[in-house]
């Protein structure tokens, strides 16, 4: 009783077709692997992407002249 037979399976596939019909099935596993497929693509095309995307400059230190921006030091409370 504890795993399934392939009797068990069989039964459960017949239902399961009887159910749904092999039409909508069928729409049903290609739309499945369809999915599948565009989230590996994207997958793929965001870690390229990703790494295309890294910011090249770095943040200095140094005084901005422009009168519209401010300075702010952050202190921790004591």
């Amino acid at each position: 009783m504890g795993t399934f037979s392939i009797w068990h399976w069989l039964i459960v596939l017949v239902i399961v077709v009887l159910v749904f019909g092999t039409k909508k099935l069928k729409n049903i596993g290609s739309d499945l692997g369809g999915a599948v497929k565009g989230f590996k693509d994207g997958m793929k095309d965001g870690s390229a992407s990703a790494d295309a995307a890294a910011p090249t400059q770095q943040v200095t230190a140094e005084k901005s002249t422009d009168a519209n921006t401010v300075d702010v030091e952050a202190k921790t409370k004591s």
